[in-house]
């Protein structure tokens, strides 16, 4: 039995010295291969990233510096140990600080979000609000935010203009002019035309065209626009307007006494009436900027026009990319083209 034992002793030690043997072999051709790599790169440096030296530097740990100056042929030992102390050793501290580093740049964003968007929320109130979303901050940080921000204690701070519209969606429209020019008997003619438009639907009205938009002019569209039967300010509460001297006393005398508030907006200060300006934009881009009009009659039928493909034709980004008067039923035949305008403005549908 004893004699069995040695032998297996025996058979293993060869075995075990065999295969340290190979190990050695697979080490040395390894360590060969990246010598040949290294010479065939020649005097250019090798540039590794953050992790890979993560990943040398783990291996290279465990080996010993001698073990290290045998077989490290792209770095020295010593940049290796290096690597480890620095990447690894303090990889528990770095990741702790990024992560509260992030944790504290989204509870400053909160505490300022909610701040604009809650003009009478208190530095309590706001402090309240983050502990339900299992951030507990002090009182004393919530205002050294506000204060590093320019934004002033509750009291002090006034509702954005996006909230105060946000509150009354729904009764509010804006009114504006634009001019246009037009060839006349008598030469270039400046038009000024003056529309309103529901910032809800999108939906506008064009209340009046004219060279002159004189007193009497203007009592006229207050008017038309509070009238009982069809009047586009009937169910509008609030207009937005700017401070142009065309709108005169009677006409917001007018509109006050049919119930309709005037909201003057500030001077030089078109976003605040931003839904009204970007219609500007759009029909003098889209159609009277590309047309050379000719007297009035030419004008109000490019602008009848424009108001059709406005509303049935044309796809609108502030009410999810839709139509403003959509078709009952969408069409299965082939794809057709509706032209307005000697096909100035397009729209392509399906045939019934």
């Amino acid at each position: 039995m004893s004699a069995d034992l040695h032998a297996l002793r025996f058979l293993l030690l060869i075995f075990a010295g065999w295969v340290n043997r190979h190990q050695q072999q697979v080490i040395e051709y390894l360590v060969e291969e990246n010598r040949v790599l290294k010479e065939q790169m020649g005097r250019r440096r090798v540039r590794l990233t953050d992790d890979q030296r993560r990943r040398l530097a783990a291996k290279a740990n465990g080996l010993g510096r001698q073990t290290l100056e045998q077989i490290a042929t792209l770095v020295t030992p010593d940049t290796l140990i290096r690597w480890y102390r620095r990447l690894i050793a303090l990889k528990w501290t770095y990741e702790g600080e990024v992560e509260r580093r992030g944790v504290l740049q989204e509870i400053r964003r909160l505490i300022v979000l909610m701040a604009k968007e809650n003009a009478g929320w208190g530095y309590r109130r706001i402090q309240g609000a983050l502990k339900n979303l299992g951030h507990r901050v002090a009182r004393s940080t919530v205002a050294k935010v506000l204060q590093e921000n320019g934004l002033k204690p509750a009291p002090e701070r006034r509702s954005s203009w996006k909230t105060f519209l946000k509150a009354h969606w729904g009764q509010v429209a804006g009114m504006d002019f634009f001019t246009t020019e037009v060839w006349t008997p008598r030469g270039l003619v400046t038009y000024y035309v003056l529309f309103v438009l529901d910032l809800k639907s999108r939906r506008v009205h064009f209340a009046g065209v004219t060279p002159n938009p004189d007193e009497c002019f203007m009592a006229q569209v207050a008017r038309n626009l509070i009238d009982v039967v069809d009047g586009f300010l009937s169910g509008h509460r609030l207009l937005i307007l700017d401070r142009d001297t065309k709108f005169t006393a009677q006409f917001k005398r007018i509109l006050k006494e049919a119930g309709v508030r005037i909201v003057e907006i500030p001077y030089q200060a078109p976003n605040c009436n931003a839904h009204a300006e970007r219609f500007v934009l759009s029909i003098k881009s889209e159609c009277l900027g590309r047309l050379i009009l000719f007297g009035e009659r030419h004008l109000e039928r490019a602008i009848r026009e424009y108001a059709a493909h406005y509303h049935r034709e044309r796809n609108h980004q502030g009410i999810e990319n839709e139509l403003i008067e959509a078709a009952d039923l969408a069409g299965v035949g082939g794809v057709q083209c509706r032209e307005r305008l000697g096909s100035l403005l397009k729209y392509y549908h399906r045939a019934a």
